[in-house]
């Protein structure tokens, strides 16, 4: 609706969604949640047939649900904004936030912006007064994306709640072809496995051209999200005793969505109105029935905390990481993060995450550095790419390679 309003062309389409399973395990609960979508008022059913080049056992077919182009309708919603006379401001960080009446942010060259009203969207909320971080758990996701003949176009969106999952779908690309856009091999950042995040992507292609041989990979990528422990986003009022200051995260990959949702719910709390969902996004809710998850999560946590610090360093000495690959390593008694460009130049780094201290760990297959705790990413030269961090890892300098020091303190 909002689309054809503005006039904007972000190749909406409607198309079926289905939720599919492999294993004849997954059946009955596929059933229960076609009946209990049909009785949500969708238009659902559970079939065994879909557009997959490969069988299922069953799945979930939900009827005329909608496709479009995320930045293209962006733009349209920005470019009636600022006809309103509202303003966009982009590579501007903020760095403090003075909560009153009005609020004052501050930028990081200084500049000031008063305004009665505060949304924080930032992800992980880049001001966490209410300390969300410990009930929301990171996770990336790999993509890889393929032009396809229009004629193997499964016609509908796919996805599967099993594990290892992979999620299918298709865009428009021109003439008689489609883009193929393919997801999967899920992970917590600084987790990618023995093989790397470089074998995660070489898993999702051979997938994606095992089932579609016809596909031509053109372009790959990976996504991160963060969901909270009870599975639903937090949108409201950002603490207890904010007045003007709000937040929105822990979509858990559902942003489309959940972003239209966290819209309509902010709106109605600004303007003074009241929202019948407000109760159950609102991020101070606390229920006990999120306590197992809560303390699994922040299990997670210690376990790279203190584990990680017991581990001996990725590499015994700067000589030994190869052109193109990072690795942790003492050097004058310090642990630090060092990657080695194509070139043979090393970029040496602190090793803690400026969140919280924890170890980062090297992500192969994007160069990066990561937190294995709460999902900060870094660059090879330390900045962020990533929060909750907001300060970039600390630079360090090597001395000759050789003997990269003794055992010390990180």
């Amino acid at each position: 609706r909002v689309a054809a309003e503005l006039g904007v062309d972000c190749e909406l389409e409607r198309v079926p969604a289905y939720v599919y399973a492999e294993s004849a395990d997954a059946v009955d609960r596929l059933r229960e949640e076609a009946e209990a979508a049909r009785e949500a008022g969708l238009a659902a059913s559970f079939v065994r047939e879909t557009g997959l080049p490969f069988p299922v056992a069953g799945a979930v077919r939900v009827e005329d649900q909608a496709q479009f182009h995320p930045r293209k309708y962006l733009l349209g919603l920005v470019a009636d904004l600022v006809a309103r006379g509202g303003a966009v401001y982009e590579r501007t960080r903020i760095v403090s936030l003075h909560e009153g009446e009005p609020c004052r942010l501050t930028a990081e060259d200084g500049a000031v912006v008063v305004a009665r009203d505060v949304v924080v969207a930032t992800h992980y909320p880049v001001f966490d007064r209410a300390l969300l971080f410990s009930r929301l758990e990171p996770h990336r996701e790999l993509v890889v994306a393929a032009v396809l003949p229009s004629a193997r176009d499964p016609r509908g969106m796919y996805l599967t709640p099993e594990r290892n999952t992979r999620s299918v779908r298709t865009a428009p690309y021109g003439g008689d072809e489609r883009l193929l856009i393919v997801t999967g091999e899920k992970f917590r950042p600084g987790e990618g496995g023995p093989g790397g995040v470089g074998e995660r992507y070489e898993r999702l292609a051979a997938w994606t051209l095992e089932h579609f041989p016809d596909a031509r990979i053109t372009h790959r990528w990976a996504a991160q999200d963060n969901a909270s422990t009870d599975g639903v986003p937090f949108v409201g009022r950002f603490h207890p005793g904010s007045r003007h200051v709000y937040v929105a995260t822990g979509f858990g990959g559902w942003g489309m969505s959940n972003g239209v949702m966290a819209g309509r719910l902010l709106g109605d709390l600004i303007t003074g109105g009241e929202s019948p969902w407000a109760s159950l996004y609102d991020p101070r809710r606390l229920h006990a029935h999120e306590v197992p998850s809560l303390l699994k999560a922040q299990g997670a946590v210690l376990k790279h905390f203190a584990g990680d610090r017991l581990r001996p360093s990725h590499a015994d000495d700067v000589a030994e990481i190869a052109p193109g690959t990072g690795a942790l390593v003492r050097v004058g008694g310090r642990r630090c993060a060092v990657y080695r460009d194509e070139d043979g130049g090393t970029h040496a780094v602190s090793a803690r995450c400026t969140h919280l201290g924890c170890l980062v760990r090297f992500n192969d297959a994007e160069r990066a550095w990561e937190c294995p705790c709460h999902g900060s990413r870094f660059a090879v030269d330390g900045s962020v790419l990533q929060g909750p961090a907001v300060h970039p890892l600390e630079p360090r300098t090597l001395p000759d390679e050789g003997p990269s020091g003794t055992e010390g303190s990180v």
